[in-house]
């Protein structure tokens, strides 16, 4: 949850108008497309169902049940949609205290890509994976989540392989299961400039030296954890990297289907 204050939520409720259950000049959809563009979370789920499930009760129950990081960015965009016009002092102030709120909440951990970190498959042991590693970005503790964040990335690395056709024994570590991967796609022509191509290989360094990092500093032994910046770093680039994939992977996928409908359409022509 985040850590909104009760003064924090009495100025954004009064800059966002949201007396009588409102929200600027939002309906029920377009505020719900503005959340889900803004943060990916559908506002009428059920876990946002708070008091008389209005949109300004839905917003308040977003503020308590999400973390900082995501509350942050949620007001940012809000804050961008109602900027005032320069002229009445007291709204200026307001609108500047909202923004500093805002900016606080942002200063929490956030990971580029962390989105990606889904599961492949229905295999429910890759679902709680999955959401044990975001749960320790959520919660602002990356150090916590580096083992699970590796044994995700293997087991996800793994999955794609096979289903490329390339035999991968269970003992092999990350970074050797990364390099076949690279060699599949390369052989199945997914990579278009090499420059793409030499940073995945440099990524194969990277994940041996993750290895050495689940080993030496993770909970995954008892030994000390890594510090909370370098945790957040390698969170960032690991999860880079496995968004690059699924967007890889999906380009593809979506090649495969668009070949049997383009044959379809050619053989209705009729000359």
């Amino acid at each position: 949850m985040s850590d909104l204050r009760s003064i924090d939520k009495r100025k954004l409720e009064k800059l966002f108008q949201m007396g009588g259950g409102y929200v600027l000049d939002f309906s029920n959809r377009t505020l719900a497309e503005f959340v889900e563009e803004s943060t990916g979370r559908d506002i009428y789920d059920a876990r946002y169902d708070y008091a008389s499930g209005s949109k300004a009760n839905r917003l308040r129950a977003f503020w308590t049940q999400e973390p900082n990081h995501l509350v942050g960015k949620l007001l940012n965009d809000l804050l961008e949609y109602c900027r005032p016009a320069a002229g009445d002092p007291d709204r200026d102030r307001l609108f500047e205290e909202c923004e500093r709120i805002a900016a606080r909440l942002l200063q929490s951990a956030h990971v580029d890509g962390l989105e990606a970190i889904t599961p492949e498959g229905t295999e429910r042991g890759f679902e709680v994976l999955a959401r044990a590693v975001r749960d320790s970005i959520e919660n602002n503790e990356p150090e916590a989540g580096l083992d699970r964040l590796h044994t995700f990335v293997t087991k996800l690395i793994r999955t794609l392989s096979e289903r490329r056709g390339v035999t991968i024994d269970r003992d092999k570590p990350l970074h050797s299961i990364f390099g076949e991967y690279v060699k599949a796609l390369r052989a199945a022509g997914l990579i278009e400039s090499e420059m793409t191509e030499r940073i995945l290989k440099s990524s194969i360094s990277t994940m041996e030296a993750f290895n050495r990092v689940r080993n030496d500093t993770s909970f995954a032994h008892d030994t000390p954890t890594l510090n909370y910046d370098e945790s957040l770093l390698i969170f960032n680039h690991v999860c880079s990297a496995v968004r690059f994939i699924r967007a890889l992977e999906s380009r593809a996928a979506r090649a495969r289907s668009a070949a049997p409908l383009q044959g379809a359409i050619d053989d209705e022509i009729p000359f």
